[in-house]
């Protein structure tokens, strides 16, 4: 039961009434607001203070009283709104193109470079392993791929045969995704999970040039991944050199525990997964609707892989654009002219 106000609460009751009623009204339509100006998020800030020292006043005035209730439920409505995340506004998905983005992938580098390494002595050790031992070749491909190729017709150009360009797309993208996020989360395993998924791939991919090159279709199949193969191998080696920095986040946490190391450097590396899907995206389409066309040659195949490798490159390494200078634009948020 709650008790009675004396004569002395009331009186310090009735003084407070006005200024609880105005931060009531503050309480109330701070929530509500989508975006707020400076001068709104710091109002909002005083009334979170102001109502935290009015109700630690009418919890040792009053006690147990159905003031300290009400001042304690419109504190914590206040609460949640002064400590809800930011929405992603157009500022911060510009930070996040232009700073955050290019930020993880530079942190990376090294690794990618190293991976890339390994993709390429992988794929000579799987053109090796296939060009000695043919009878190999049934570990990596399909009993249909390898009747084609046998015959002479490459599985790539017959794609359109079964599914349109852009359902052929969605799965493209869907399977690169796949494996990309898979380099990414077996990098926990101490990085030996993505040093696998590198290796297995490049043995495949140099697996499958040596037995079409044995059957004369290697030029072929070369041409085919000409247009995209640059960019969906280097996002892999990227996603790879991510997963390596999670399992060096799990060998050396420095002064964090394990799991705290984890936690911070996913954090810092999640933007370029994002990153990675979106190119990949681009792939996709590249593969979906571009690279299963004969009739395209192979200099424009060149130009369009190239062209959107090195723009890629550009965007990872934050030279694509040139960052403006930071300015408040009227509703009191940073921006970019």
């Amino acid at each position: 039961m709650s008790a009675e106000p004396g004569p002395d609460e009331r009186i310090w009751i009735r003084r407070q009434a006005p200024q609880w009623r105005a931060l009531a009204a503050e309480s109330a339509a701070a929530p509500g607001r989508s975006r707020a100006t400076v001068d709104e998020a710091l109002r909002t800030l005083r009334t979170y203070r102001a109502l935290s020292r009015h109700l630690a006043s009418a919890r040792q005035i009053v006690p147990d009283s159905v003031l300290v209730s009400s001042l304690a439920q419109t504190s914590a409505a206040l609460h949640a709104a002064v400590s809800r995340p930011p929405r992603l506004t157009r500022a911060r998905w510009a930070r996040l193109f232009w700073d955050d983005i290019p930020a993880a992938a530079r942190s990376v580098a090294l690794p990618a470079l190293w991976l890339a390494a390994l993709l390429v002595g992988s794929a000579l050790a799987g053109w090796w392993l296939i060009d000695t031992y043919p009878e190999l070749v049934s570990l990596i491909a399909s009993p249909q791929m390898i009747d084609g190729v046998e015959h002479g017709h490459l599985w790539t150009y017959q794609v359109l045969n079964i599914a349109p360009p852009a359902l052929l797309s969605a799965r493209i993208f869907s399977n690169n995704v796949v494996v990309t996020l898979g380099a990414f989360c077996f990098g926990i395993l101490f990085g030996l999970g993505a040093f696998y998924m590198i290796a297995i791939n490049g043995l495949m991919l140099g697996g499958l040039l040596a037995f079409t090159h044995q059957h004369g279709l290697g030029l072929g199949l070369l041409e085919f991944t000409l247009a995209h193969g640059p960019v969906e191998l280097s996002t892999m080696c990227l996603a790879a050199a991510a997963g390596t920095a999670l399992g060096e986040a799990v060998i050396r946490p420095g002064e964090l525990s394990r799991s705290d190391a984890l936690r911070c450097r996913t954090a810092e590396l999640s933007p370029l997964l994002l990153a990675c899907a979106l190119l990949l995206l681009g792939s996709g389409l590249i593969e979906g609707f571009l690279s299963p066309r004969p009739q395209i040659s192979i200099p424009v195949r060149l130009v369009v892989g190239l062209g959107y490798w090195a723009l890629a490159m550009l965007w990872l390494s934050g030279r694509l654009v040139r960052r403006p200078a930071r300015r408040m634009d009227p509703s009191g948020e940073a921006s970019f002219p």
